[in-house]
């Protein structure tokens, strides 16, 4: 973004004129005073209050309509009658969309084609032309200043602007008004910075005392990189999981408040943004997009650093639009993201009852995922997931523990390869293998259930291949392959049924045949 597009508005108001501005603000003809929500669960846990402000609430599940009602009511009526264009991941769109419908205004919004489907189709639904153009914000904002510059309409910025920055500051002034006595600190998720320059402008004004902390992606460090640099910087690149602040530089206008303003930012892992999103769900029983469980990522992060206690901490749940597709990946990363989950590659002898000797050794931790395919006559290599009720130091000791007795570990944990890609790969045709057959069971989902089925099993077979996966569910689900002698097939069947549990015959299934045999 070129300097030019935006006007260098900051410099030209005190910072007493920016809460005027705040106060004045024009939002509530569309936007509610937002719930603050003590989050007991979460409170008791890292043994801090931890309040949320539920912007998640607001009819477009975002607070971005603040904002954008904000600049649109401010308009004058050439401008009106020009219509209006902006360019938005999402929950800014929604917000213009929202502002343009009740004010008359024809509106057409940019959104990058990676803009999850359930914002098109909200933006669309309240009346807006939308327009999908490039791979994130910055290519859709490139395309709507193009559109801005030849059809006349005017230009709303998600963040970038006085008066978006002021509708936000709104927030800001709220929470002090709902909370009552200190807040030690207030964290908010950063994208282009319009949030916590309007929440940190009024906050710093009339609470000097309350810490300022910006929380962001580790993949998409706009304002952290900035701070460092003592300028705006252009990232070569932002991950786009948290779609909502997937921006590559910060606001001119926004870090030129955010810079004397904030006083840390705080970046997170993919890992424990899904953590943070169940930590939300389980407090409020609301699933919060990955932009907005920034904030508690952050508090997380802070109090466990600091080693803090009884202070009250504010984190800003800025919204909840999230395609419900993408909880597959959320769940799948929640575990991790808490240390509650270690992930292992684990070399073991390729014999009879290899597999039972193993899980005896792992003894009380429940396998949360097993994977195993038959690759050669001496070593087997799986993958498998263990669940830790201390992650760090039973994680320690577990590894140092099957170190010991000759297991080969490597910790997958931290490998991003592993845990995007290789969990779900594990597996393969083994030509050279004999009198092979494929089971599927259920059994209930309790500790010890994965191990009863190994002891029952004995050594009496080898193990050919093993996938097992805890979903969360009452039932596990296991796939086996076993090498079964035609003189023996009598006695497996034999064991199936003392197993007692449900299983099902998968030597015909046209997908073993394809993928596996």
């Amino acid at each position: 973004m070129k300097n030019s597009k935006v006007p260098n508005y900051i410099t030209e108001y005190s910072l007493t004129q920016v809460n005027e501005m705040i106060s004045n603000a024009s939002v509530y003809d569309v936007a509610d005073v937002s719930a603050l929500h003590l989050a007991k669960l979460l409170s008791n846990r890292l043994d801090n209050n931890i309040w949320l402000k539920r912007e998640d609430q607001q009819s477009v599940f975002s607070f971005k309509l603040r904002g954008a009602y904000n600049k649109i009511s401010h308009l004058d009526d050439t401008q009106k009658a020009a219509g209006i264009i902006a360019a938005s991941a999402g929950n800014h769109a929604q917000g213009v969309a929202l502002a343009a419908q009740r004010l008359k205004i024809d509106a057409e919004i940019i959104m990058p084609v990676t803009t999850p489907r359930i914002k098109v189709d909200s933006v669309i639904a309240m009346g807006a032309k939308v327009v999908l153009s490039g791979d994130n914000y910055d290519e859709a904002c490139s395309h709507a200043y193009q559109v801005a510059e030849q059809s006349g309409r005017v230009f709303i910025h998600p963040y970038d602007d006085i008066e978006v920055i002021a509708g936000q500051g709104t927030i800001g002034k709220e929470l002090l008004e709902q909370f009552q006595g200190g807040i030690d600190a207030v964290f908010i998720p950063v994208g282009g910075g319009g949030l916590i320059a309007g929440v940190a402008a009024w906050i710093k004004q009339h609470s000097p005392d309350t810490k300022i902390i910006g929380v962001e992606p580790e993949d998409a460090s706009t304002l952290y990189s900035a701070m460092q640099a003592g300028e705006r910087v252009v990232l070569p690149q932002v991950g786009i999981f948290a779609d909502g602040v997937a921006v590559k530089q910060i606001g001119l206008n926004t870090f030129e408040l955010a810079k004397n303003h904030v006083d840390e930012v705080i970046l997170v892992s993919i890992d424990e943004l899904c953590a943070a999103i169940k930590d939300i769900f389980d407090d409020t029983r609301v699933v919060s997009e990955p932009a907005g469980a920034l904030a508690v990522a952050g508090v997380k992060k802070y109090t466990q650093r600091e080693e803090c206690k009884n202070l009250s901490l504010v984190a800003i749940n800025s919204g909840a639009n999230i395609n419900f597709d993408r909880l597959r990946h959320v769940t799948e990363r929640t575990e991790l993201g808490e240390g509650r989950e270690g992930l292992f590659a684990v070399t073991i002898p390729e014999r009879k009852g290899s597999f039972f000797e193993f899980c005896e050794m792992i003894g009380a931790h429940s396998i949360s995922e097993f994977n195993y395919r038959y690759a050669s006559a001496d070593e087997a290599h799986i993958f498998v997931g263990i669940k830790f009720e201390n992650a760090v130091d039973e994680k320690q000791q577990l590894v140092k523990m099957l170190t010991s007795q000759g297991y080969p570990v490597n910790d997958l944990s931290d490998n991003e390869m592993a845990k995007l890609h290789l969990r779900h790969m594990v597996g393969g045709r083994s030509p050279q293998l004999n009198n092979e057959l494929i089971y599927r069971f259920e059994f209930p989902e309790r500790p010890g259930a994965l191990l009863k089925f190994l002891s029952v099993m004995g050594s009496q077979w080898n193990i050919t291949l093993f996938h097992y996966r805890n979903h969360g569910a009452a039932y596990g689900r296991v796939l086996v392959g076993a090498q079964v002698p035609s003189s023996e097939v009598a006695a497996f069947k034999q064991f199936l049924l003392d197993l007692g549990y449900s299983f099902y015959d998968e030597i015909d299934n046209p997908i073993y045949r394809l993928f596996l045999k």
